[in-house]
């Protein structure tokens, strides 16, 4: 049994030294069937007889031998008997620790072989550029970081950064690498948190792109304020969305079902009157129309707005879809800036499973972000944005809840 049980071991290992896979996984669940083998191998051993000797071998007891003889061996025979079953137990266990030892010893040697061999696949397909070497154990971060959209000058400047930075003995554990590289990019993000100062007028005017949810946003950010805080601040709308159909029924909804004053206005003058027609409110929401990025006539109008009154300041909010690509969004936000944009707000962040854009545009812009909306529910759906969130979704995925 002992010699088969080797030249099954010879087999694995010349199977595995001699061969090299496509598929780095594949090799290792035929190594684990293999060893399985082996171990069901080991678990076959026949148990030995629990009597010393082979009853063929046990000698006959004469017939003219006394019967009350034969009464007081029966009880020495069952104690030798309860003796070698414990003797015999022992044996079995220490067998099979042995054998346990040896296809642990096995796996810590394929283990060994798999890591070589994903080291020379990682040496070979790895990225190589200006110098900068990823070592096979940021292989997992790295493709997760690339895999999540995040600008590739950015993802290897940080790359770059971590293998600088990260001591030396980290780098031996792939929780820990994981744990550095998100503390990293988390210092990497800028989010503003919320102004609930009731001594300051906070006047917000969200602007963006057509079709990102600016409308369904503004009407979370007022059930928000209105409804959800400690204190129900005194919220008022103000919509410039005239072009949409229905865009201002839609406000005039949400507005009527929280008890909210709602003005429409069409130019400046009206859009300064109805500002100091709410002046009472802590809170002042401003939807705007969609407008393309490549539309200069509407951001020159929104710009308009944005000025009308000179002794008022508006806090202007971008806001995108997270399903947009970085290069987008920079275009996106490189037009908008003309409006004079304090802060991001992104939309749409349950539709997609790529969180490096969002990362992408913050780190490059240097601008905060104030909000992630992450689904259509008003007024549960709305997160303040924190550094911590937007890396957990990047590195984890979006959990709601």
């Amino acid at each position: 049994m002992i010699a088969q049980k080797e030249l099954e071991k010879k087999r694995m290992a010349q199977t595995l030294s001699s061969t090299l896979p496509e598929d780095v996984s594949l090799q290792l669940s035929d190594a684990v069937r293999q060893i399985s083998q082996i171990a069901g191998v080991a678990s076959k051993i026949p148990p030995k007889s629990p009597y010393p000797t082979p009853l063929a071998q046990i000698p006959k007891e004469s017939s003219s031998q006394p019967q009350n003889k034969e009464k007081e061996e029966r009880p020495k025979q069952a104690q030798n008997n309860k003796e070698s079953q414990i003797e015999n137990k022992k044996k079995e266990s220490s067998l099979e620790n042995n054998d346990l030892r040896l296809i642990r010893g096995e796996i810590d040697r394929l283990n060994d072989k798999l890591k070589l061999i994903q080291n020379m696949f990682w040496e070979e397909r790895g990225p190589k550029r200006d110098g900068l070497i990823i070592p096979h154990e940021f292989a997992e971060i790295y493709r997760i970081t690339k895999a999540s959209g995040m600008a590739k000058e950015h993802l290897e400047k940080i790359m770059q950064l971590t293998l600088e930075l990260m001591p030396i003995k980290m780098r031996e554990n792939s929780v820990l690498i994981k744990r550095y590289f998100r503390e990293v990019l988390r210092k990497m993000v800028y989010a503003r948190a919320e102004n609930l100062s009731s001594n300051a007028k906070n006047i917000m005017m969200l602007v963006g792109p057509t079709g990102v949810g600016k409308t369904t946003t503004l009407a979370k950010l007022a059930a928000r304020y209105s409804r959800l805080l400690n204190k129900n601040y005194k919220v008022g709308i103000i919509t410039l969305d005239t072009y949409r159909i229905g865009a201002v029924d839609q406000l005039m909804f949400y507005a009527k079902k929280m008890k909210l004053s709602i003005d429409t206005v069409v130019d400046t003058e009206e859009f300064v009157n109805a500002l100091d027609s709410l002046k009472y409110c802590d809170y002042i929401l401003i939807d705007t129309v969609g407008s393309s990025q490549h539309d200069r006539a509407k951001l020159e109008s929104l710009k308009s707005f944005v000025n009308a009154d000179p002794n008022t300041k508006i806090d202007v909010s971008l806001v995108m879809s997270a399903t947009t690509k970085y290069e987008d969004l920079k275009d996106i936000y490189h037009t908008f800036s003309t409006l004079g944009i304090d802060t991001l707000l992104f939309t749409k962040l349950d539709e997609t499973h790529s969180y490096g854009n969002i990362f992408s545009l913050i780190y490059e812009t240097k601008k905060p972000v104030s909000y992630f909306s992450i689904g259509q529910e008003v007024p549960n759906d709305l997160n303040v944005a924190t550094s911590d969130f937007l890396i957990d979704c990047l590195l984890d995925g979006l959990i709601k809840g």
